[in-house]
């Protein structure tokens, strides 16, 4: 967990603002949900290995008293993702809610993890949900308004690599994996990018899978690397063409036609090795890169069981989340800055001025104009305190006289001028 200085916040809000526009001009609607959620929830099986990674929140007075023979002493969690939350939110309101659903959330999530470069136990996630399409054309919008995003941030070089879980099962069936341990063999090939080959194969021994079907699935994801057209979906399909409804494969290809088709900016690929390690993907997923980075900036994919196991009858329903830390990571090291923002304007008065109230007068005009203006007491150095305003961005600054008027200074002038 960090704190966030002046000048990374000012990115964050523009950026934040950005996508938020992106968005809502495709439909999208904002909502929020509490940072806390009820445990059994959080633990029900829908987070992958993020369950282990739980804050757990301790029951209050008499319930922790009452709880200590149990040994159950926690009931509440900070929230691992905001989809699990989504879930649930929906459950209980839907009756409120329009009918699709398009909903926008932007919020800190908690993981209990080793920080890392990009990677912190706080963090902010930027997702996009559509609840009640079953159709590819809900994972088509998403996909074009999360690019339509990050290239309106100013990245480029963004490639979506997308899979199908269906695909996904119909090559561990293919392989001989057993039908009711595919969740553990998704979850280690979604490390083959981080744990190679070698780390892979291990992971699946210590599982006790065996061992021809491991050696099946590493050369099948071998032949398949680095083939991301249509035409390697199609071969892939005919290799396991009895393993697989052929509405996936066709879903499957009409996605990448039509979000490649229009999302110029970016290229769509299938990539064969996608896994993503949540355990409530039901259909399409799908990861943005950027340039040749290693790491995801953006990730998401359909999970049409998860709302019936709180509701009683199955939603269809699919998303997309922005890495926001990492995204911001992106434009901090590229140098950007809150380009776009109001003039900033600084006005140096003295602490016992008699003219306050014609100062006040003059910053509400100056805002009225769409400036942003600070107040600043003067200091012992003026000259320092004019060039750090000038450092921290405001382009204008006014020294207040003896006699209430705005003497505009340049910054740099003045510390030249004082010898320092």
């Amino acid at each position: 967990m960090r704190d966030i200085l002046p000048d990374e916040a000012a990115v964050r809000d523009r950026a934040m603002a950005t996508i938020l526009d992106v968005y809502r001009r495709h439909g999208f609607v904002r909502i929020e949900t509490p940072a806390v959620e009820n445990l059994r929830l959080l633990t029900g099986g829908e987070g992958g290995e993020n369950e282990k990674l739980i804050y757990k929140i301790l029951k209050r007075g008499d319930k922790l008293a009452a709880a200590q023979d149990s040994g159950e002493l926690a009931d509440l969690g900070l929230r691992f993702d905001l989809t699990v939350p989504l879930a649930r939110y929906y459950a209980q309101n839907h009756a409120k809610l329009p009918s699709p659903l398009k909903a926008i959330q932007i919020g800190p999530v908690w993981r209990a993890e080793r920080p890392q470069h990009g990677r912190y136990r706080q963090f902010t996630q930027c997702d996009i949900d559509i609840l009640g399409v079953a159709s590819e054309v809900a994972e088509i919008e998403l996909i074009l308004a999360t690019a339509e995003a990050l290239v309106a941030l100013g990245l480029d070089g963004l490639t979506v690599r997308i899979n199908d879980r269906r695909v996904l099962a119909a090559i561990a069936e293919h392989c001989g994996f057993d039908a009711g341990r595919f969740e553990s063999v998704f979850i280690a090939l979604d490390k083959l990018d981080k744990v190679g080959r070698s780390g892979v194969a291990a992971e699946l021994a210590r599982a006790g899978h065996p061992e021809l079907a491991v050696t099946a699935l590493l050369e099948l994801m071998e032949a398949v690397a680095g083939r991301g057209s249509i035409e390697a979906v199609r071969d892939l399909a005919r290799l396991v063409a009895d393993r697989a409804d052929p509405a996936v494969w066709e879903g499957l290809t009409r996605i990448m036609r039509s979000a490649g088709d229009q999302a110029r900016e970016l290229a769509v690929e299938f990539d064969a090795t996608l896994a993503r390690g949540m355990g409530y993907y039901t259909g399409p997923i799908f990861e943005v890169r950027y340039r040749d980075g290693a790491s995801s900036i953006a990730g998401g994919g359909r999970y049409d069981r998860m709302i019936g196991k709180l509701l009683g009858r199955d939603v269809p329903a699919t998303g997309f989340s922005i890495g926001f830390e990492r995204v911001v990571g992106l434009l901090m090291e590229q140098g950007q800055s809150a380009d776009g923002e109001p003039a900033r304007v600084a006005i140096v008065l003295d602490r016992d001025t008699p003219h306050l109230g014609t100062v006040l007068e003059r910053a509400r005009e100056l805002r009225d104009k769409g400036n942003v203006v600070l107040l600043e007491l003067r200091g012992r150095r003026l000259g320092k305190q004019l060039q750090d305003l000038d450092a921290r961005g405001f382009g204008r600054i006014a020294v207040v006289s003896p006699e209430g008027a705005l003497e505009w200074r340049d910054a740099r002038a003045q510390a030249g001028e004082d010898g320092r």
